[in-house]
């Protein structure tokens, strides 16, 4: 528990659609934490946790890796590969809310498929529920093309952004509320003792997506910010109510909004953080949550333009004992190969994803992905090529040394 945190109370409210909400102030404990003698028990028996956020690059976002029409396990065992090549021992994994709604028993089936390939690998993943990152109307069934060189062009939020207003200002009808519940607590339920799963991340970046262009409305859905709140609460005593085997986390650094952070920390068994900087930067950051006495894993980074490198900074969390987890593996529809500014006309002006859709500027089936010469995200291209072999080389090094030493 941090120290300058006293113990803290909540208060249930029913609205009148039924939905218990909670009084929270600056920050709320939820029952159920691991203590830090337990945790650090459990960070002591893993490996150096290196990894990626994962989809495959078949897939835009969240929606077309999971759902049953684009699940593409093939190139899923490919890539997983290339990873457990790497020395990489777990991954970073979306699931998305709509995914389980429509389907609920085959979600699970393709969830235990690629649990079992990434068991054959070596790897133990770790799944993410919600997350308020990029564009706000999902919708289930055939993706968007990927815009050509424009970053994360299809990543959706999870859940839908007028779904989470509507949740954080109590307007969310009792069925809304019991399918996200039950989405949370039957998932980590159904794989609450499996030992191929590392953990659980409740919740990405909450506060996050401002400026995200509808389709829809063709308006920009501006940010949610503290709006996440009372789901980002409310997750935690769905999950806490669950126990599960594994422990759990939800993004504190990399989120918009004070009480979002401190919720997150205050409720986490060990940290997650996003520390997209140089080393220096890098290194402040970890050096912060490492005050609370719990172990910390970096569950994003890797911004080369913005001084995250490979060989600057995955170097520095191997020498600090942290979880290295960089965004992207391979080059694809996600087009994280661009950097975040790619989103961005030369006049400054946010771009419109749709508009350049209807405008032809795509990348069509069995086209190839346009790169910029500095990539932003990722380390492979699809044909299983390196951006650059001395990263490559390097994180063979890093892991190799680890895996010496467990011998």
């Amino acid at each position: 528990m941090i120290r300058h945190l006293a113990p803290l109370f909540f208060l249930l409210i029913w609205t009148a659609s039924g939905q218990a909400q909670s009084a929270l102030n600056d920050s709320t404990a939820v029952a159920g934490r691991w203590s830090t003698e337990r945790i650090n028990n459990w960070y002591a028996e893993q490996p150096w946790l290196v990894g990626c956020n994962y989809y495959p690059r078949t897939a835009i976002n969240q929606i077309d890796m999971w759902q049953a029409s684009t699940w593409d396990p093939a190139t899923i065992r490919e890539e997983l590969g290339w990873a457990a090549d790497l020395g990489m021992n777990t991954l970073r994994v979306y699931l998305h809310d709509l995914v389980w709604a429509d389907d609920e028993s085959g979600l699970y089936q393709r969830m235990d498929e690629f649990l079992t390939i990434c068991q054959q690998y070596g790897i133990r993943p770790f799944f993410v529920f919600f997350d308020d990152c990029h564009f706000p109307d999902p919708q289930l069934g055939e993706q968007p093309l990927p815009v050509a060189s424009f970053h994360n062009s299809g990543w959706v939020n999870s859940p839908a952004r007028e779904l989470a207003n509507r949740y954080a200002e109590g307007k969310a009808t009792s069925e809304e509320v019991a399918r996200l519940k039950a989405y949370v607590q039957k998932t980590i339920q159904r794989f609450r003792d499996d030992e191929r799963v590392l953990l659980w991340e409740l919740y990405n970046e909450p506060g996050r997506g401002q400026g995200e262009l509808s389709p829809e409305s063709n308006a920009y859905a501006g940010g949610i910010g503290e709006k996440s709140n009372q789901l980002v609460y409310n997750t935690w005593l769905w999950a806490r109510e669950v126990n599960p085997s594994q422990p759990i986390t939800s993004t504190t650094h990399g989120c918009v909004g004070e009480r979002n952070i401190k919720i997150n920390r205050i409720n986490s068994d060990l940290h997650s953080i996003h520390p997209y900087g140089g080393p220096d930067y890098l290194t402040k950051t970890i050096e912060e949550y490492q005050k609370d006495g719990r172990p910390v894993l970096v569950t994003e980074w890797l911004a080369r333009t913005h001084g995250s490198t490979v060989q600057e900074c995955l170097p520095i969390m191997k020498e600090m004992n942290v979880g290295a987890i960089n965004w992207g593996f391979v080059s694809g529809e996600t087009g994280t190969v661009w950097p975040w500014s790619s989103r961005k006309g030369t006049d400054g002006e946010k771009l419109s994803a749709h508009a350049l859709r209807e405008a032809g500027k795509v990348v069509k089936p069995g086209e190839p992905f346009p790169e910029p010469e500095v990539w932003f995200h990722d380390l492979f291209r699809a044909d299983g090529t390196p951006y650059d072999q001395a990263e490559i080389q390097l994180f063979k090094e890093l892991t190799k040394r680890e895996s010496e030493k467990e011998q």
